[in-house]
């Protein structure tokens, strides 16, 4: 008869009685985990927005920037990052472990033998002298529980969703580091570039420095005019070192998410490129779509699988369990005898255990098992919540951040032309020397913005790209270990 009923755990007589009829049926106590359906909203922020949203398309977003050089950095930091690497090893943790509590599901046997030798003196023998007597003994053990109440299929289902979840933990070790990658090579590209325009305003506003100083020499310009030229090129100057620490922390950084010492990238990037430039929107698709794009709140959904598994598995201490157990030996005085000619015996049967009085320890263990699941829960709903955060605020930053770029260049544009007409009329004598260097240093401010927002833009994208759940979508081989082990069989101890 099955036991699988809703009676008390001390309820032993019947388990007796089914065991040795060998009607039992296992089965599993504790809450089956079923998929959540958390309450999503049907769009985005924008209510405007009448039409469905685009399936993202995250595969290798980080190809439409058509950069060689990220594409080649981002390729060489799943290789060879530490993150990455740390999170493989977990993935072949989780699965040891998995088959590790499948062993548990199945019977145990284990082989024994044994030489004695023995003396028996001549008067215990009866004999003029000692007699010597050689016994061996062979057999074998055996054992299986018979896991009424699921406590091992329990265990082992648990196991299997931490395989899960280690796989998700890869996945979002990845994104991030895609992410990183990305920005410290905009951030790279952005300090080259306002460090070459404060190079190039600077040998400009030298220039008219040294102009200013022949113009007071001729009289034609005061010493207030030269003053503030040189004051105007030492504080242009003075921006470049400030960019060169900016750039060399963020290769640095870079470097090192790639595995490497710090100034490796140096002389690889030393030769200036682009700031990467997105040329087109990026659909974001409907907030359920992040419950399976985001490896994050996929990864929250695994562990909540796992720990709601544990459940069962402190459940089932509560209740009897019953092991069958085995075993045969066989005795001779020589090898060749043994199972053959020799003494022969054998034991089977069962062993029950209840659990009678643990002094509430049982159900404490099951209460605990429950309110980790519950956080883990809790821990799920607020990994989408601030998935679903990290896309809004990437669509308003990313969209305003364009409406910007569109102001800061017309800006650009005006100051540019603003100097040009003041240097005219200052060389015509219409306005005074001070007028130039007020335009000239509106320019370099405005170009300075305009930098700075294309590369916001980037960053921009860069994060909504992360925030959607974009990451590596190629295979990762996780078999190969940090550490290859050399020689791990018996052999003579070199520890000190």
């Amino acid at each position: 008869m099955p036991i699988c009923s809703r009676s008390n755990p001390k309820s032993s007589n019947i388990i007796i009685a089914a065991a040795l009829a060998g009607t039992l049926t296992s089965c599993v106590v504790g809450p089956d985990y079923r998929a959540l359906g958390l309450p999503m909203p049907s769009h985005w922020g924008d209510k405007g927005a009448t039409e469905p949203r685009k399936v993202p398309q995250l595969s290798q977003w980080w190809k439409q920037l058509k950069d060689p050089t990220l594409n080649a950095l981002i390729e060489e930091a799943i290789a060879d990052n530490l993150d990455v690497a740390t999170a493989k090893a977990k993935i072949r943790q989780a699965r040891a472990t998995y088959r590790e509590q499948k062993g548990a599901l199945l019977p145990t046997v284990e082989g024994t033998g044994s030489a004695t030798r023995t003396r028996t003196s001549a008067a215990e023998s009866g004999t003029a002298d000692a007699t010597f007597s050689t016994l061996y003994a062979g057999g074998f053990d055996a054992s299986w529980e018979m896991d009424l109440f699921g406590g091992n299929k329990r265990a082992a289902e648990a196991a299997k969703y931490g395989v899960d979840a280690a796989d998700e933990q890869l996945r979002d070790t990845m994104l991030t580091l895609i992410g990183d990658v990305a920005s410290y090579y905009v951030q790279a590209r952005e300090y080259q570039a306002l460090r070459d325009l404060a190079r190039r305003t600077a040998i400009s506003q030298r220039k008219s420095a040294a102009l200013t100083h022949a113009e007071y020499q001729a009289g034609s310009a005061t010493a207030v005019d030269t003053a503030k030229a040189d004051a105007q090129a030492s504080s242009t100057e003075s921006d470049i070192p400030a960019y060169e620490i900016s750039y060399a922390e963020a290769v640095h950084r870079l470097s090192v998410l790639l595995g490497k010492p710090p100034a490796t990238l140096e002389e690889r990037l030393k030769a200036g490129g682009p700031i990467p430039s997105p040329k087109m929107n990026v659909a974001i698709g409907i907030p359920a779509d992040i419950l399976t794009s985001r490896p994050d709140v996929r990864l929250a959904e695994r562990q909540l699988a796992q720990y709601t598994a544990k459940i069962g598995q402190a459940e089932a201490n509560r209740y009897p369990s019953i092991s069958l157990t085995g075993d045969i030996t066989s005795s001779a005085a020589s090898i060749g005898d043994l199972a053959k000619t020799s003494s022969i015996g054998w034991s089977l049967g069962p062993s029950l255990t209840v659990p009678l009085f643990q002094g509430g320890q049982l159900k404490a263990a099951a209460d605990v098992a429950k309110a980790e699941r519950d956080q883990y829960f809790i821990a799920y709903q607020s990994a989408v919540l601030s998935a679903m955060e990290d896309v809004e605020n990437a669509v308003v930053s990313l969209t305003q951040e364009r409406l910007k770029y569109v102001k800061l260049a017309s800006s650009s544009s005006s100051y540019r032309r603003a100097s040009d007409l003041s240097r005219t009329l200052n060389k015509a004598g219409a306005t005074g020397f001070l007028d130039v260097l007020d335009a000239e240093r509106s320019l370099y401010s405005a170009e300075e913005s305009v930098i700075e927002s294309r590369a916001s833009i980037a960053t921009d994208y860069v994060a909504l790209n992360k925030a959607l759940g974009g990451g590596w979508d190629g295979l990762v081989d996780v078999s190969i270990p940090a550490v290859i082990d050399a020689d791990t069989g018996p052999h003579p101890s070199t520890a000190k």
